[in-house]
Order: C-alpha cells, then structure tokens, then sequence
C-alpha cells in the first residue's frame, strides 16, 4: 500500500531525518510553538493581552498546553484586526465566515502571501496521494479570486504537472457531468453533498463517470461514511476525505491510501483533543474537541482554537505504514445536535448515515418543531424518482431510541426541494424551531 506523501513531506518540513521520530517531531512542535508565542505576544494586540501572564519559554513538553488559553470563534468575532502580527499591508487574503458563535459577528481571517503558500505546499503533497501528472482534475470548490480554495488547489498542483479545472460549486447535475465528459476528467474534488447529488445523477440515467473517474476526493463539509459508500458503488473509484477550515489555512489533514483517519498537516499545525466540557485533554483514542494551534503562520496565528468538531486521535498504526498520528473521521460539530426527549439528542451526521445511504434520496434536510406538545422531528426529502416514506421512518426508528413507538416524539417525512447548496462555510444542521415557537406562542 502506497504510503502517505504527507510524511517524507513533514520530515523535510521539520528539518528531521525520514521516517520522521515522533518525539522529534513532538521538539519540533514545541520550538515552533514558542516562537509562535514570542510573536503574539510581540505583535498581536489581542494575545499581547491574553498572554500577558504566559511565558513561552515555559512551555517545555506537550504537558504544559493545558496551561495555554484558549481562542475561540467568538473571539475572532468582536477582535479579528486584534489578532494581527504583521501591517495589514501584508496581508494577500482575507476571508469573512458566518459565524453562530457568541457574538453572532461574522469572523474575518487574515492571510499573508506566505501564510497562503503554506496551503498551496500542503495540496501538492497531499494531492499527490490521490492523483499524478498524468491525471486531470476537476475542482468543484470556489476558484474565481486569487487566493481561494480552487485557485490554491490548482497551484498545488500545477506543481507536479498535473492538470486541472475550476468549474465552482454545483448547481446543475447536468452541466456538471457534461462538463466532466468534455475535459476527460478522471479525479474529482468536491462537496459532499453535491456530489451525492451528481453520482445519483448519474446513476439514474446516462451511467457516463463509472469507469472514467479513478480517484474523488470530498471536502469543506463533513464527509458522511454513506456518502462514500455509495459513490463508490456509483462510480467504482476510490473516495477520500480531506479535514480542513479556513482557520486551518484550508487545509488540516488528508487520509492516504488506506482511507481510515486523517493524515494531519503536523509541520504547520499542531492538534489536541480536549474534553469539550472542562477543556482537559482526553486520551488518545477517546472522543472529544478538536483544538489547533498553527505553527507557521505569521499574518494571524491562532493558539488552541476551538473547533467545535468532534473527534479522536486513532492509536493503531496506520495500514499504509506511516508513523503520523491520525484523526479520525470527523463526526460532526457538537454544539449542533438537538436535544430529544429522555434526555437523548439527535445530530444531521446521524440522519446522514442513514438517509444518504438509501438510493431514493438525494438530498434531505430537517427540522425540530413543538405540535400539540409534542415534539416534532420533520424531514424534507429530495429524490430523483419515488421514495418509501415508511420505509425510511423504519430505518430512523433504531435511532430514535423507541421515542417515536412510546408517543413522545412524532415523525414527519414528506417530499420537496432541499437546497443542497453550499460553499462548505455554514455547515448543514438540524433547524430547531421549538423555542421560536413557543416565544411567538406567548406573544
């Protein structure tokens, strides 16, 4: 099995001899981390202030992080320009993200021309897991300005002759599959739920990409494992999911060849996993919070971000032979998941794994209401022909634990248009509307 090219890369990166020592790896971090604190301190008004107490010359092994603050989405929020290291003449991108976080305010995320070109580096060598020169690519991601993703991707990798093309984001199955055929593409990147929506496109009528495609890589959303299955079933190639946000720079972390966990992108970024509720590290192999720090980035550094996304660091050896930790396959934000009666709660990755395996759907989306009392859990399917309604509401009764047979929750599956749409920055979630409700009720 071919092994992750994320590894010779990070070696090399990380000044360490190939295969790369792990504790070497974990000195390299921490060097990286204290010059990262020395900068913030020196430039950026906000951790000048965040920091005042800390002395980076105490943060001596991966023990003392726990003793670092941490950022949020929030705080990026009231004070993006706070968090500046370098004039703002310096900076080549900025990017302005929605945000549900405690502010409300829209986080701006500022990008130097070198912060950028880290990104550009890590999709050449990532990419290189999934396609070579003699491949051509189609980029379903925004690519229209300079500096987005699509336009990094396709610098990444024009650097190993590889060929590509920006199409953008799908909205005609289509114009899309048309498009394919034309450019003779045989690797895809992508949305995930675009291109769920493409594959069962394909599949109901001209069956024209099995057999072309030899590689799809899905990214800027979660990447439900159903969605995998089934486009690999549709086209009989290869899908692999990439881990990444903005705050990120884009990119965070690819799986290799063997498609179980993340390779991360450790020469710039550093990962925990916390315990989302008392902010402690959890052990490896244990759920909780993905947090980072960036390593390189000198236009706006972040220390111990918090993601909001759930996860775990996986601790058997990677199939491909590589010694890189790995993440696992993230499962989802966990502040978005609804809570059900009994105490129980339901999130939209879970009505994925379900609902997006069924051939039937194409796209679905869903909503927690209050009627008569009762709590109502509404679903919304798009589907290219006939669906079960019942059938489907057989599938989520496992799930919802026997509430929907004792009376204390009520199911609605009905057809309709679902926008599908995005650009990966607002993430898909379960509309919970019963506290709207019962506001207005009371008015």
């Amino acid at each position: 099995m071919k092994l992750t090219p994320l590894e010779p890369w990070i070696s090399e990166r990380a000044g360490i001899p190939n295969p790369p020592d792990p504790a070497r790896l974990r000195q390299y971090q921490l060097d990286a981390l204290r010059e990262t604190l020395r900068l913030m301190k020196e430039k950026s008004r906000f951790y000048r202030q965040r920091l005042h107490d800390v002395s980076p010359e105490s943060v001596v092994t991966m023990e003392d992080l726990p003793r670092l603050p941490f950022t949020s989405a929030g705080d990026i929020g009231l004070r993006p320009e706070d968090f500046l290291c370098v004039p703002p003449r310096d900076i080549g991108r900025i990017v302005t993200l929605s945000t549900s976080g405690t502010t409300g305010r829209p986080k701006r995320i500022f990008f130097t021309g070198a912060d950028q070109e880290l990104t550009v580096d890590f999709f050449h060598h990532g990419m290189t897991t999934m396609a070579d020169s003699g491949d051509r690519v189609m980029i379903f991601m925004p690519g229209s300005t300079e500096g987005s993703i699509g336009d990094l991707l396709q610098r990444g990798l024009a650097r190993f002759d590889c060929a590509s093309v920006i199409y953008g984001p799908v909205r005609d199955s289509s114009d899309a599959l048309k498009a394919l055929i034309e450019e003779n593409i045989t690797c895809v990147v992508a949305i995930p739920s675009q291109m769920l929506a493409l594959a069962k496109y394909d599949a109901e009528g001209p069956k024209a990409l099995k057999g072309r495609l030899r590689s799809v890589l899905l990214s800027a959303d979660y990447v439900p494992r159903a969605v995998s299955a089934r486009l690999e079933e549709i086209w009989g190639a290869p899908v692999y999911g990439h881990y990444g946000m903005t705050e990120t720079g884009l990119g965070g972390g690819v799986e290799c060849a063997a498609r179980h966990g993340y390779h991360l992108r450790e020469a710039d970024l550093l990962f925990e996993i916390v315990d989302p509720v008392t902010g402690r590290p959890v052990p490896d192999g244990e759920y909780g919070e993905i947090v980072f720090s960036t390593l390189t980035r000198r236009g706006m550094p972040l220390l111990r971000y918090r993601t909001g996304d759930r996860s775990r660091f996986l601790t058997e050896p990677c199939p491909c032979g590589s010694v890189l930790r790995r993440l696992d396959h993230v499962s989802g934000r966990i502040s978005e998941a609804v809570s059900l009666p009994g105490g129980r709660t339901l999130s939209i990755t879970q009505l994925d794994e379900i609902l997006l395996a069924e051939p039937s759907v194409t796209a679905f989306s869903a909503e927690m209401t209050a009627r008569d009392g009762r709590d109502c859990l509404n679903i919304t399917v798009e589907s290219a022909g006939h669906f079960d309604a019942d059938m489907l509401a057989q599938k989520l009764e496992p799930l919802l634990g026997g509430l929907l047979s004792e009376g204390r929750l009520t199911l609605s599956i009905g057809a309709g248009a679902v926008d599908f749409f995005t650009t990966g920055t607002l993430k898909r979630r379960i509309a919970d509307q019963r506290n709207h409700e019962k506001r207005s009720g009371s008015l």
